[in-house]
């Protein structure tokens, strides 16, 4: 299975010539979603969810379908009737070949005086890969690759470094990072790989690495 960073929080997941995207935000690029097979998506939140960038992938390729949770496929379900899934925790399904599990209910806590919105998270291929989206989900399931969200006004150091210790993944690769300066990167790097107790990773958009 191939990986490609995208910016931010989207990525790209290809297998036996078929193409996976998960969560095609408005940080990411303009054609993020476009060349997907399928597309997933975490929560609500813009830099996660653009309903241009899904709209120009399902006009480009009748083929293309997505999964996602209730508040995002009520956005845009009506204009591609029966080519927009809903999923919550504890579902499975196959998109683009592709054996997915869900997992996780609630978007990290901002600040308590903002409600938190839903959030779920992708384990892809049996736990060889884990997007949890806008939250610190543990799934119960071993995980191979971590994609770990590193910077968000929701999580600070201690708690991106507690939670690569608690999923123990073989590897971690940066992802929700569109926020974090290069000025600050080295510092990430140096803490989460020392303390995380697995292999830290980064790429840089459009790098790839197969897993």
């Amino acid at each position: 299975m191939k990986l490609t960073k995208k910016s931010h929080s989207c990525v790209r997941l290809e297998k036996d010539g078929q193409v996976l995207v998960l969560d095609p935000g408005a940080f990411s690029e303009e054609d993020a979603a476009l060349g997907a097979d399928a597309v997933l998506v975490t929560h609500e939140h813009p830099d996660h969810f653009d309903e241009g960038r899904l709209r120009a992938a399902l006009e480009a390729d009748p083929a293309v379908e997505i999964w996602t949770l209730k508040s995002v496929a009520e956005q845009i379900s009506a204009a591609f009737p029966g080519r927009v899934h809903t999923v919550g925790h504890g579902d499975t399904f196959t998109a683009a070949g592709f054996d997915v599990q869900v997992h996780g209910e609630l978007h990290a806590v901002i600040h308590p005086d903002i409600p938190r919105v839903t959030n779920v998270g992708y384990l892809v291929e049996g736990g060889k890969l884990f997007h949890p989206g806008d939250a610190l989900t543990v799934p119960d399931h071993p995980v191979e690759t971590l994609m770990l969200p590193v910077m968000a006004p929701w999580n600070k150091i201690s708690e991106v470094i507690d939670y690569v210790r608690e999923v123990r993944p073989r590897r971690a690769y940066d992802i929700h990072d569109a926020l974090l300066t290069d000025l600050a990167r080295p510092v990430y790097d140096r803490q989460i790989g020392a303390l995380g107790g697995a292999e830290h990773l980064r790429l840089a958009p459009g790098g790839s690495a197969e897993l």
